[in-house]
């Protein structure tokens, strides 16, 4: 019998030739510069880009598109330097088998400067991630705008910022700083919904420190100026910061998991081993009945939500506020809690400006939205009112009654004023509206009020302080007591906070399929 004939692998057909220089120069795109410029970037703790992006996507799934791309320009010496890949790496993969597009800056190319083919990269795999309905992640270490291409490199920028503005609301879009990135490569960040940095290696501003002093007359680093734990704490730019790159590319992973792949889907659901009747025996304990007394909000959504599991979003800024995303029974919630434990949980500027930030993503992407209220009411002094809390608190109230997707709040201590009404109260529309037996629907607490309504009696009287407790006592019982909004229909029911979680499931599931329909408009004018 003849010996059957051996097709020859597909890896050594055409071991020469054209496909042999096709590999090589392949090879010479994926290796970079040189090993020295590599060396350098790991010497600074740093990535480099295809590294970062093995660890963001699914082993083996990244497909590059415009690898061999090469700029065009001339003068300054860049028609002697024209590296494939242009200083950006292009393309598509998958995380958790779901697809994400994603570019990523090479600091070995030119700093990661920005030039019109590098740009035209860029533009192209964001058309592709709208086209396609997949998000778009973008590691960020570049330089800015590369000055040897004057205006086409500024252009380029303006390009990126009208697909970040395209893309708002119909993919989820997530900036990874792994770098300082000043100017345009500062403001694409801004237009994204989730901002990553890492600590000591990455920076945002739009003028660096030279500038700052030669203008100002100031001295101050790139960290102090814009570092992650300046923009986590202070300016609220960055949603997250961790102390490595490995950590960091690890939570946006785990962020892409919670989050829809466009505004036409759900998030991913996932099988949930807690019961959805489970008990929340230590929610009795965790939650003082005087509303005094301070506590913290996290441990009482780690009680409630599955396996206690939640992401914290800008966790470190306007702390007065509690964002998260998390799981109930499975399915992906966006958790807005006020926080006791710091500035006895009031609506201030920044707090009100995180929060409504939050809502607007929830409900561009499908994510039910569950308010747990313990708010005294608005922050009051000058700083506040000369620095807009009329207009900032403005913000939040816009972002409740714009929202479209299941809405349910929960009264878990005081609700007084202003601030009760903004923190999704049924009058703004919420779906479904809940309090414990320890709820103070108010005006105001009952101090403050008695003070206003029974001035004259309490001047007047023999004894004034006697006579003011005796009124405080009377404002409570008539109309703060725990039923007297549930007795008037402004929410559903008072229920046992340790059923608390198996309400939320059931009323959650019950919303599932609501459909609010739409005003007929180009869009609101929200305050700003």
């Amino acid at each position: 019998m003849a010996t059957p004939l051996r097709r020859q692998p597909r890896e050594e057909q055409h071991a020469t030739g054209p496909v042999a220089e096709l590999r090589a120069i392949r090879e010479q795109a994926r290796q970079g510069p040189s090993e020295r410029a590599t060396e350098a970037q790991h010497a600074k703790g740093k990535l480099t880009a295809r590294e970062r992006i093995g660890l963001l996507l699914d082993p083996g799934s990244f497909k590059e598109v415009e690898q061999l791309r090469r700029h065009r320009a001339t003068g300054f010496g860049l028609e002697g330097k024209k590296p494939y890949t242009d200083g950006v790496i292009t393309g598509w993969g998958t995380v958790e088998g779901r697809t994400v597009f994603v570019y990523a800056h090479d600091f070995r190319i030119f700093g990661g400067a920005l030039g019109e083919a590098h740009a035209t990269k860029i533009h192209k795999v964001m058309d592709m991630a709208i086209a396609a309905g997949a998000p778009l992640v973008s590691l960020n270490d570049g330089a800015g705008a590369r000055i040897q291409e004057g205006v086409s490199a500024l252009a380029g920028y303006g390009g990126i910022f009208q697909r970040n503005t395209r893309a708002s609301g119909v993919i989820p879009q997530i900036s990874v700083m792994l770098g300082p990135c000043a100017g345009g490569a500062a403001y694409s960040p801004a237009l994204t919904d989730f901002v990553f940095m890492v600590r000591d290696t990455s920076q945002m501003f739009i003028t660096g420190p030279d500038v700052v002093k030669a203008v100002t007359g100031e001295e101050i680093t790139q960290n102090g100026l814009g570092g992650a734990d300046v923009h986590a704490e202070t300016s609220g730019v960055a949603h997250f910061a961790y102390d490595d790159e490995e950590t960091c590319i690890a939570e946006v992973r785990y962020l892409l998991a919670m989050l829809p792949s466009n505004n036409r889907e759900n998030p991913p659901a996932e099988v949930c081993g807690n019961p959805a009747d489970r008990c929340g025996e230590r929610l009795l304990e965790l939650v003082p009945v005087d509303g005094n007394r301070p506590y913290d909000m996290h441990q009482v959504i780690e009680e409630i939500v599955d396996d206690g599991d939640y992401l914290e979003v800008h966790e470190r800024w306007a702390r007065n506020i509690v964002c998260a995303l998390a799981r109930m029974d499975g399915r992906v919630v966006g958790i807005v809690a006020n926080q006791p434990q710091t500035l006895a949980g009031v609506l201030d500027i920044e707090a009100s400006e995180k929060a409504a930030r939050f809502v607007q993503m929830c409900d561009a992407f499908n994510i039910p939205i569950i308010t747990f209220l313990d708010v005294p009411g608005f922050l009051p002094g000058v700083d506040q009112e000369h620095g807009g809390i009329i207009r900032h608190g403005a913000k939040l109230l816009y972002a409740y009654c714009n929202a479209t997707v299941p809405r349910i709040s929960l009264v878990l201590r005081k609700a007084y004023g202003g601030a009760y009404i903004v923190m999704d109260s049924q009058s703004i529309g919420a779906d479904l509206t809940y309090a414990w037996p320890t709820n103070e629907i108010a005006v105001m607490g009952a101090e403050g009020a008695a003070n206003v309504i029974f001035r004259r009696q309490i001047a007047e009287a023999e004894n004034p302080e006697a006579m003011r407790v005796r009124m405080v006592k009377e404002y409570k019982s008539e109309l703060m007591h725990p039923y007297y909004a549930a007795e008037r229909g402004l929410v559903d029911d008072v229920i046992d906070p340790r059923e608390t979680r198996e309400v939320l499931i059931n009323s959650l599931a019950m919303l599932r399929n609501k459909h609010a329909g739409l005003p007929s408009r180009k869009h609101g004018n929200p305050p700003q």
